[in-house]
């Protein structure tokens, strides 16, 4: 399948972009194999996850639990290059570029793509923190959450305020996410990453009053409310789910990954349904890596099913879900184009911001400053200014 052509910007193109700083809204981290052995109390290093290599097999383990297999979530080798299709399922640390897990390359390959700043996000220990589940243990998954969000606070310092990682939150305990919030803002983390649906395993839904001091300790400490997509044991397992079974794994992982864009529609809905937006006024939400074309569409359906099936809720709250969204919730998007031509007014040029999805199957490496570029070439600076930079800017608190 091909692609259109890049196109490349123009002199007074770069007069127009001149004094933009490009804030990349979703990143991930390849864990490096040491992240949690290296930092754990001497009573936890043999339980935390740790690297195993055995029968030919690499495997991640937590607490004898596997929970990942040798891949670094990766597709750029360390020789700089792409990798298509499904062949980066076989790369593991020592095959992707340092970029992948190391902060100064990092750093060297955001000053290459024309970036100023990258919001980061987990992998292994899944995208809303779900994998650290797997430990019977609570303090055991407390230790890893607070291992891995030390390790991230470490990386934003070393980075010199380049990269800001999202602290990954104890979903499963209403009490340890306020206080890991807070000792998180303490650190200097500009926001957090949670679970999409808790009572998964058993706790209260997000509309409960029980998560209500969260919410609070994240309005009154201006930390941003990330759900990534793929946040859930139940939406990966959706994510499974839907491609045919007759399917290669190339056909699978890819009709799989766009059917997981869309799986934030059911964040958005059920916050706004669950009248947390119209609790917590302050709050902000961001659906990362779900794109922004489907959101028209989706806004419009919950105005319309809210006055025809659930006119008891709409008497409840003042605003409807449309104004919901554009008061208190962004997301992100990196490879569309349709949706920034005909639906941004639509969506809201305060509520929209970039990504490259680094280092993802999806990512827009190595052309993320060019198709950026090309993508907003018909908005008018100020428009691309708050896209590009100002909306980040503005949430995750970062110097421009």
């Amino acid at each position: 399948m091909s692609t259109a052509p890049i196109t490349e910007a123009s002199a007074s193109d770069d007069d127009i972009w001149s004094g933009l700083k490009i804030i990349d809204t979703d990143t991930h981290i390849s864990e490096p194999h040491d992240l949690w052995t290296s930092r754990a109390p001497s009573r936890y290093r043999d339980d935390v996850p740790h690297f195993v290599e055995k029968d030919g097999t690499s495997s991640w383990i937590l607490n004898d639990v596997v929970i990942g297999g040798a891949t670094a979530s990766a597709v750029v080798g360390s020789n700089g290059e792409k990798e298509l299709g499904t062949g980066f399922f076989r790369m593991g640390i020592d095959d992707v570029h340092a970029a992948c897990y190391e902060t100064k390359a990092r750093v060297q390959m955001m000053d290459t793509l024309g970036i100023h700043a990258q919001i980061v996000y987990p992998n292994l220990a899944g995208f809303g923190g779900q994998n650290f589940m797997k430990a019977s243990d609570e303090q055991l998954r407390l230790v890893c959450v607070q291992i891995y969000n030390d390790a991230m606070a470490e990386m934003q310092a070393e980075s010199g305020e380049r990269l800001f990682p999202m602290a990954v939150m104890p979903w499963w305990n209403a009490e340890q996410m306020a206080a890991e919030a807070r000792r998180c803002a303490a650190m200097g983390l500009r926001g957090v990453v949670t679970c999409s649906n808790p009572h998964d395993a058993g706790t209260p839904d997000l509309s409960d009053a029980i998560w209500n001091p969260f919410w609070e300790t994240c309005c009154e400490l201006s930390l941003s409310i990330n759900f990534h997509i793929g946040s859930s044991e139940s939406v990966m397992g959706w994510f499974g789910r839907t491609p045919w079974p007759s399917f290669d794994q190339e056909q699978k992982l890819s009709i799989a990954s766009s059917n997981l864009f869309l799986g934030n529609a059911q964040v958005i809905g059920n916050l706004i349904y669950g009248g947390v937006p119209e609790r917590f006024p302050q709050a902000k939400f961001v659906s990362v890596e779900s794109g922004i074309g489907w959101i028209p569409f989706f806004l419009e359906a919950l105005d319309h099913q809210m006055g025809e099936t659930a006119p008891s809720l709409a008497a409840k709250l003042s605003l409807t879900p449309t104004e919901y969204f554009h008061r208190q919730f962004l997301a992100c998007f990196w490879f569309e184009r349709v949706a920034i031509d005909r639906l941004l007014d639509i969506i809201g040029v305060n509520n929209v911001m970039f990504e490259t999805d680094f280092p993802h199957p999806t990512c827009l490496y190595p052309k993320s400053n060019e198709r950026v570029r090309a993508t907003m070439a018909g908005l008018d600076h100020a428009t691309r200014k708050r896209i590009v930079q100002d909306n980040a800017a503005e949430l995750y608190r970062i110097p421009v």
